[in-house]
């Protein structure tokens, strides 16, 4: 079956460019081991983090509605989600940045719907339902975290990125999906030899490793995105609050994370003030993280984001801003000083000795907004060829054309459908025949168009009549510079296209067998009714052929213990023959051989253990 999309209101809001992301969650595909992986953590982090994490964690839990049990549903989510403001979709792992903050902008938590693999059960680099549906989700219940995360994407998302930060995406993307992949058989512990399959898997994860080492390893000035996108990763997904001696966890990356939920409390990791430096601290999503910053609480965050987009191009404009969007390669915006918005991918820009643009061009498709709606008349069908336009004041003239008046206009000789020659105090010179104006809300003059109109520079010819008419914009600054349209609805986005999707696994028979006996024992735990001799015979099938399972067997035992235990609160129905305390320890037994035999999940084991008898 597949879970509804539409279930909450907010989602109606999201324009199309954002919803070519969303996918069904096909609830049906999670396995009865992908439902033990979650049960095993969530019940792991309540447990602990109730002690280390922000007081508005498990309030969250309940307020989202996320069960400890189940993996929650997306349906079910937006249902209670409603309830707080906010809703969520699910998507195919990574999607690009600017993506991803618009999300938020429209307070829409995305969520990635695949589930981490058991061997990765305390940590992946792929965002998976643990991490956004236990990790973002029930923190947002606070309502200054909430505004936060909804504030931080609306400035996110019109950072400008580079080049390099959709090569670097599609790098990170690849390695998680590669790492949350399945090897074509289990990879052998130790120095075990492997088949040539095993080895090409090896082989791609680690090119795909020094593929992102390299990419790193570039010296190129951040940009905005890779900037802002630091400050997301050192609050949002890493961050801590209260004070540097006794901190709290509210970071998702931190909540959804068994391992490093503990290690990042003790002494081995760095504990840092958070401030606006955080922004040149990179991470890699790799390996637990050397050092966390504490925020002294949730208001404060909201300073330094602020702190930050007062150095955006969406503030201050000007040339730099401009510079940014070339840079890009991508499609962006310019506002000018009159309202206009220019919304295309920028090629070209001139300046004058003090730097200030006099000049920029836009090639392909381009549209003329104001106020985030398009001018009519002013699309992608007019200008599907790109955008030019001088800007500045009018060698000679102390009134800019934009202030001028009907009759300012008459004095200087623009009269619809004569000609007329001026120059620019940048020496850019216009010759052509004047048609029209149009005129802003408050009456300055935005836009002026030009038939059988040849504009030059120096020795340059920027614009021919062979070209069409001339569509001059008028403004004697850039004021802001971001990412995107003005209007989102002024362009036909490309369908969402990545180099690599999520990798689906298929099984082998003793695979499935393997998911049927973790279905048996979830269905027995669920009914509360136990059969001894069903367990017996499935602990023994585990024994014989999973020997390295570790998982089926604790929640064997956790079965087996709350039967025997008195002091359960929750004690099954047995049926047929009683559970004896021979049966409890032989599973313990084999749970004790475990640890020895693969020390590096021993502590997983011990974890499980402890959970019960607390």
């Amino acid at each position: 079956m597949n879970i509804p999309v539409e279930s909450n209101p907010l989602l109606d809001r999201l324009p199309p460019h954002l919803r070519q992301y969303i996918k069904p969650q096909n609830y049906e595909e999670y396995t009865p081991i992908n439902q033990a992986v979650w049960r095993y953590v969530m019940r792991k982090n309540v447990d602990y983090l109730g002690k280390v994490a922000h007081e508005s964690y498990l309030d969250g839990l309940k307020q989202t509605g996320i069960s400890i049990d189940h993996i929650p549903s997306m349906y079910g989510m937006n249902r209670i989600l409603k309830e707080i403001g906010w809703a969520a979709v699910a998507v195919d792992g990574f999607i690009p940045p600017n993506a991803f903050m618009e999300f938020q902008a429209y307070k829409v938590l995305v969520i990635a719907s695949d589930i981490r693999q058991l061997e990765n059960i305390e940590y992946t680099p792929a965002p998976d339902i643990i991490h956004e549906g236990a990790g973002h989700a029930p923190i947002i219940a606070s309502p200054d975290y909430a505004e936060y995360l909804r504030r931080f994407g609306e400035i996110g998302a019109k950072a400008i990125s580079s080049a390099h930060d959709m090569e670097m995406y599609e790098a990170v993307r690849k390695l998680s999906i590669l790492k949350e992949s399945p090897p074509p058989n289990p990879l052998p512990k130790g120095k075990g030899i492997l088949t040539p399959e095993q080895e090409a898997y090896l082989d791609t994860i680690q090119k795909a490793e020094e593929h992102i080492q390299e990419l790193q390893n570039k010296k190129i000035s951040p940009s905005e995105i890779a900037l802002i996108r630091n400050l997301h990763w050192w609050t949002v997904e890493y961050g801590l609050i209260g004070t540097v001696e006794n901190p709290k966890i509210y970071g998702a990356g931190l909540l959804s994370s068994i391992g490093e939920s503990a290690w990042c409390m003790t002494d081995q990791v760095k504990k840092l003030p958070y401030s606006i430096d955080a922004i040149y601290q990179e991470f890699d999503i790799t390996k637990p993280q050397p050092q966390l910053y504490v925020t002294p609480d949730f208001a404060y965050l909201m300073k330094i984001l602020e702190e930050f987009a007062n150095t955006m191009a969406v503030r201050k404009g000007g040339w730099r801003g401009l510079k940014k969007l070339i840079d890009s390669k991508q499609i962006g915006t310019i506002e000018l000083s009159t309202g206009l918005q220019i919304s295309g991918i920028f090629t070209r820009m001139i300046q004058n000795e003090d730097n200030e643009v006099i000049y920029f061009e836009t090639q392909g498709e381009t549209a003329l907004a104001y106020r985030e709606k398009e001018l009519i008349g002013h699309g992608t069908l007019r200008h599907r060829n790109g955008f030019r336009s001088p800007l500045g004041k009018l060698k000679g003239i102390n009134l800019s054309i934009e202030n001028m008046g009907p009759r300012d206009l008459q004095a200087y000789h623009f009269y619809d459908g004569k000609p007329i020659s001026f120059e620019f105090e940048s020496g850019i010179t216009v010759d052509g025949l004047n048609v029209t104006g149009m005129r802003n809300l408050n009456g300055k003059l935005m836009l002026i168009q030009f038939t059988n109109c040849t504009v030059t520079y120096k020795e340059e010819v920027l614009f021919s009549p062979d070209m069409g008419d001339f569509d001059m914009a008028l403004g004697q600054e850039i004021l802001s510079a971001f990412a995107g349209a003005a209007d989102y609805l002024s362009f036909k986005l490309k369908e969402h296209v990545v180099s690599s999707t999520t990798i689906k696994h298929t099984l082998s028979d003793i695979e499935k067998n393997l998911l049927t006996l973790y279905k048996e024992i979830r269905d027995m735990r669920e009914r509360n009714e136990i059969s001894a001799e069903n367990l017996a015979v499935i602990f023994e099938n585990v024994k014989t052929h999973y020997p390295n399972d570790w998982l089926l067997s604790l929640e064997i035992y956790e079965l087996v213990y709350s039967a025997d235990s008195s002091t359960s609160s929750h004690t099954p129905n047995i049926t047929s023959t009683t559970l004896g305390t021979s049966f409890a320890k032989a599973v313990l037994d084999h749970l004790i051989t475990l640890k020895e035999k693969r020390p590096e999940i021993a502590h997983l084991i011990e974890n499980g253990i402890n959970l019960l008898k607390n």
